[in-house]
C-alpha cells in the first residue's frame, strides 16, 4: 500500500500529458528524468520485426544507443534533450550509468520481493523501473569514475550491454553501461515503466544488494577482466 501511495504521488506531480499519445508521454518522462539529473541519450527503437538501426541480426533490437559516442553524448541539458525529442520522434532513450547513478538489474520476481521487503521494513528503495523481458532496475548511488583508475574498485557483478544475455542473475550497471529509460518500447510491445518514481533519493547500492541476497537473488559471476583488469 505504501508503495502504491508513493507511486501515485509521483504520477500526480508529473507534467500532465495525454497517456494515449506515446510521443507526448515519452517527451514528458524523458525531460523529467533529465531534470532530475539522469544523463540521457537517444536509442534505437523497434521497427517491424527488427531494429531501426537496420543492422542485420542486431543483437539488441530497439535497446541500444543510436550513436557509438553515447557515453559522451549523454546529458541532462534540457535544450539538447528537446532537440533529440523533436528530431527523433520514435527514438527510445537510455541513461548512462556510472556517472550520476548505478543500476542493479535483477529478475522481475526477485525485484518484486526485494521492493516489498524494503517497503515493509520502512526503507527507501529509491527509483525502480520494470524492464523487459522480466527485469527490475534498481537505481542506486554510484561508485563513480575516479580520475585515478587504481581507486576504482571492481565488482564481480559488473555488467555491460554486450554481456547481459550471458548473466541472467544480478547485474551491476556502472561505468561504461546503460539501461533503457521509461517509457522506451521493446520489440515485445511492452514499455519500460516506473514502479517507484525517479524523484526518490538514490540508495546505497550495497544496502540494495543485501536485500536482494536476503530474498534469494540468483547471482551470476561476470568475468573479472570485463573492464580490462
Amino acid at each position: 500500500m505504501q508503495r502504491m501511495i508513493k507511486v501515485a504521488g509521483w504520477l500526480r506531480r508529473r507534467p500532465r500529458v495525454d497517456s494515449a499519445d506515446p510521443r507526448a508521454l515519452r517527451d514528458a518522462l524523458v525531460l523529467e528524468t533529465a531534470r532530475l539529473g539522469f544523463p540521457v541519450a537517444p536509442a534505437a527503437h523497434p521497427a517491424g520485426y527488427g531494429c531501426s538501426c537496420d543492422r542485420v541480426g542486431c543483437p539488441f533490437p530497439g535497446a541500444h544507443p543510436i550513436s557509438f559516442a553515447w557515453q559522451t553524448q549523454a546529458t541532462t541539458d534540457e535544450q539538447q534533450v528537446r532537440r533529440w525529442l523533436d528530431t527523433l520522434p520514435e527514438a527510445n532513450f537510455v541513461t548512462a550509468t556510472g556517472r550520476a547513478h548505478d543500476v542493479l538489474d535483477v529478475p522481475a520476481e526477485t525485484g518484486r520481493r526485494a521492493l516489498d521487503a524494503l517497503v515493509a521494513g520502512g526503507a527507501e528503495p529509491g527509483p525502480v523501473a520494470e524492464s523487459d523481458p522480466g527485469r527490475y532496475l534498481f537505481f542506486t548511488a554510484t561508485r563513480g569514475t575516479p580520475d585515478d583508475e587504481d581507486e576504482w574498485w571492481p565488482c564481480e557483478l559488473d555488467c555491460h550491454p554486450e554481456t547481459i544475455d550471458e548473466h541472467p542473475g544480478v547485474r551491476w550497471h556502472c561505468r561504461g553501461s546503460y539501461v533503457l529509460l521509461p517509457p522506451s518500447l521493446h520489440p515485445s510491445g511492452r514499455r519500460v515503466r516506473w514502479v517507484h518514481g525517479p524523484e526518490n533519493p538514490l540508495p546505497d547500492p550495497l544496502r540494495i544488494l543485501e536485500v536482494l541476497s536476503d530474498v534469494g537473488a540468483p547471482v551470476e559471476t561476470v568475468p573479472e577482466n570485463i573492464w580490462g583488469h
